[in-house]
């Protein structure tokens, strides 16, 4: 199998992906968190934002182009006051067991797209075509239909942008003190 985890001395390839749905609620939260990364800018050399939205069957097909992190910001249900922040790092344990995954375009969880990236990684003879993969969640107060972030998710978002801004820090400075 090919590897596509970058291991030359070239900027690490990160992408921060904003996931969710703009039309219920609180779900947008990912979304809103990759406008705004976008709209800031100023980001470092080899990191992309992409608003993914609900596109997770695309996700994961851009993720076979070869990743040294992946930051994915989305709604998280944790049980938590709604705008509590979470940062996880999600275990990506490389090809699936081959037991076939269910594919919802509606409902596309990072489970789900990590699940389906490993199908394609398979599919297409990549062992590992993601590194270091992170996530910054947000307990959502409400995802009934609705346009518009809940007032403690939307008061979320810049500190999530902070979340963010340390995780990319963290994944670069991993990656890059592991060469030479």
């Amino acid at each position: 199998m090919s590897e596509l985890v970058s291991e030359s001395s070239a900027a690490p390839r990160v992408l921060v992906a904003g996931i969710g749905n703009v039309f219920l609620g609180d779900d947008g939260f990912g979304v809103e968190v990759a406008q705004r990364l976008l709209a800031r800018g100023g980001l470092p050399d080899g990191v992309e934002v992409a608003d993914v939205g609900i596109r997770g069957v695309h996700l994961a097909y851009q993720l076979l182009d070869g990743w040294d992190g992946l930051l994915l910001v989305d709604a998280m249900h944790r049980d938590g006051p709604p705008g509590t922040l979470y940062r996880l790092e999600h275990t990506y344990d490389g090809p699936p067991r081959r037991a076939g995954i269910q594919v919802d375009g509606h409902d596309m969880s990072p489970d789900v797209v990590l699940g389906l990236l490993r199908e394609l990684a398979v599919a297409t003879d990549v062992d590992r075509p993601v590194g270091r993969v992170l996530v910054v969640g947000c307990e959502p107060a409400t995802t009934a239909e609705g346009i518009g972030l809940s007032p403690p998710v939307a008061a979320a978002v810049e500190p999530a942008l902070d979340v963010v801004d340390e995780l990319l820090d963290l994944v670069l400075e991993t990656k890059e003190g592991a060469h030479p």
